[in-house]
């Protein structure tokens, strides 16, 4: 399944055309997380390489827990989303929830660590306390409390509603000069890394900034502010 996510987010990266992504699951759950049956095997087959795989895997779990895209990612979550499956909606841009959904990292229960992302993301979105409930307890959370409380949920809505709310967002993206997105989103990604006055230098001097201010949408889009239309974007160039 991973292997089946990073062609499919890979080819998603390198289409000029495609501008954001929804992922969603399919049945009862968003995500179950990692396959703790296969796992326990391996350990008794003294099949250790966890730390090594762990950093030789670099966008992490699903192919999304640690992907640094500067296309935005939409998750549309119904049911469970649990340990790996958590640590994708963290990574996550938007994130649209029905009022079923179960939020969890509960690795510590299994002798395990969330250690694809879910760690320092939790903690720079909810604050060191909040993070540490979630983590050391291994509580469940729902889909009001992730929203109101942890703060990673942007939207909860009927259960029914949810993939139709995230293609409303998705919508609202494209509306949008891709060129300008793509750009504020790498600078959400740099200011995870830095502090304010690099995360600016950074930024400002990054090729995305230099194809935002020397591509043809900015001309499109202060053209149409002039002449009170709605502006017609273009797909960006690649970088």
């Amino acid at each position: 399944m991973s292997e089946d996510l990073r062609r499919v987010l890979d080819w998603f990266e390198d289409e000029p055309q495609l501008w954001v992504a929804v992922v969603t699951g399919a049945g009862r759950l968003f995500c179950a997380g990692a396959d703790l049956k296969a796992w326990n095997n391996a350990q008794h087959e003294n099949k250790r390489d966890e730390q090594a795989r762990i950093v030789g895997d670099v966008h992490g779990f699903g192919s999304i827990s640690r992907r640094q895209s500067i296309k935005p990612i939409i998750a549309a979550v119904s049911g469970g989303a649990y340990g790996g499956g958590t640590e994708i909606v963290l990574n996550c841009d938007i994130v649209i929830a029905g009022t079923g959904a179960k939020f969890a990292l509960p690795e510590v229960k299994r002798g395990v660590v969330a250690a694809q992302g879910g760690i320092p993301r939790l903690a720079q979105i909810a604050g060191h306390q909040l993070a540490s409930e979630m983590l050391l307890l291994g509580r469940v959370v729902d889909a009001a409390e992730a929203h109101t409380r942890f703060g990673f949920v942007n939207r909860v809505v009927p259960p029914s509603d949810v993939l139709p709310t995230a293609l409303t967002v998705a919508q609202q993206i494209i509306a949008n000069s891709p060129d300008a997105v793509q750009s504020t989103k790498e600078g959400l990604l740099i200011s995870q890394k830095h502090d304010y006055h690099q995360t600016l230098l950074t930024h400002v001097g990054s090729r995305s900034s230099a194809r935002v201010y020397g591509g043809v949408n900015i001309k499109e889009g202060l053209r149409a502010f002039s002449e009170k239309r709605a502006p017609v974007w273009k797909n960006p160039a690649k970088l």
